[in-house]
């Protein structure tokens, strides 16, 4: 727990005078263990410091003794979310460098749907987040400001990142030339869906790989299936764009691609093709695992922070508890995904409840 309180600690804290009672690396400590062992609000959390406080009193000092989930509330409430993101980001730095390097990079946007607040017009919060892939991490979120879009706020997602070697995936929303810039500013290369939200460059790219006369640099197929189901994948890559980065000014543009998948289920078959453009020379089968590396952010991310922790469900609106609570739930599930034993996350999040020892195994990698 010592890198959490050297990234953490310098934290400001945004109480004054008798309500800084309670120590604030200690209460955001508390939180996270609670979140561990499957606590959803600020109410649990308190009543997990009840339960496990002669387990906390082990690493903490607890002066102030177990905060009220006003406490809790107000903490998070009140705490400069540009800080605590900023606290993350130092964490997860020096975590990453641990897990071993993560050549996929993906980044999408989900919605806590019921952080919403009729009474003063606020809009659920929309978080962008970075997920690296290989060591299934999240590397970094931003919040979509309540007057803009995922599009603005993925820039400054990827501006806080360090892209060095890697490849960022992203969904055609975010086929844009300032996110292409921003990558390769970043040091990083790209691989971004393309569809009919740039009508004029899609056109172009898909009559051209379309065209039987057009020869593909590199070609693969892959087949797989489970659950009667039977996928077929074809991808081509080509590398001769030059013509279509000058007619369109897209930065960096160095291959185009296109996978068709023909999906078969209960002897009916349905084919659709994606198309993609590319900063880098990729192989038609490094394109292919790529693309489907991007699903990942979706699959071990958002449906886990849905179903597992219930970020949906939380009632969490006032101020910046929703923004400080989301990196929170990000924060707890890094340190349950890097945990080297076997088990799913939410046996994970059981066990550690149940488990002292196991709960402290987990927190000693903070």
């Amino acid at each position: 727990m010592e890198r959490f309180r050297a990234c953490f600690g310098d934290l400001v804290d945004p109480r004054t005078g008798n309500a800084q009672r309670h120590d604030l690396c200690e209460i955001v400590l508390m939180a996270l263990a609670a979140l561990l062992c499957g606590a959803e609000s600020c109410v649990d959390m308190a009543v997990f410091g009840r339960a496990k406080e002669p387990l906390l009193r082990r690493f903490l000092r607890l002066e102030g003794g177990i905060p009220s989930h006003d406490t809790f509330s107000r903490i998070f409430r009140l705490l400069d979310p540009d800080a605590f993101e900023a606290s993350f980001g130092r964490f997860v730095a020096a975590f990453a460098q641990d897990a071993g390097a993560s050549e996929v990079v993906a980044v999408d946007g989900k919605t806590a749907r019921r952080s919403f607040d009729r009474q003063h017009g606020r809009r659920p919060l929309h978080m962008v987040s970075a997920w690296a892939v290989e060591q299934r991490l999240v590397l970094g979120q931003h919040k979509v400001a309540g007057d803009s879009n995922e599009i603005a706020a993925l820039p400054e997602l990827l501006a806080l990142l360090a892209l060095e070697g890697r490849i960022v995936t992203a969904d055609a929303m975010h086929c844009q030339k300032a996110t292409a810039q921003t990558i390769l500013d970043r040091g990083g290369n790209y691989v971004l869906a393309l569809k009919g939200n740039q009508p004029a460059l899609y056109e172009d790219v898909r009559l051209w790989l379309d065209d039987p006369a057009t020869a593909p640099d590199d070609v693969c197929q892959t087949v797989d299936g489970d659950h009667g189901r039977i996928e077929t994948r074809h991808a081509m890559v080509a590398h001769d764009v030059a013509w279509l980065a000058e007619r369109h000014g897209f930065p960096g543009l160095a291959a185009l691609a296109k996978v068709t998948a023909t999906r078969e289920i209960d002897g009916k078959a349905t084919t659709a093709s994606r198309y993609y453009l590319l900063s880098t020379k990729l192989g038609a089968a490094r394109l292919a695992a790529v693309v489907r590396a991007h699903w990942q952010i979706e699959n071990r991310l958002h449906w886990v922070l849905d179903v597992v922790m219930d970020e949906d469900g939380s009632r969490a609106r006032k101020d910046h508890a929703p923004d400080n609570l989301a990196r929170l739930r990000r924060f707890a599930l890094n340190l349950l995904r890097a945990n080297p034993d076997p088990g799913s996350t939410r046996g994970k999040i059981k066990r550690a409840g149940w488990d002292d020892a196991f709960l402290l195994k987990i927190l000693s990698a903070a």
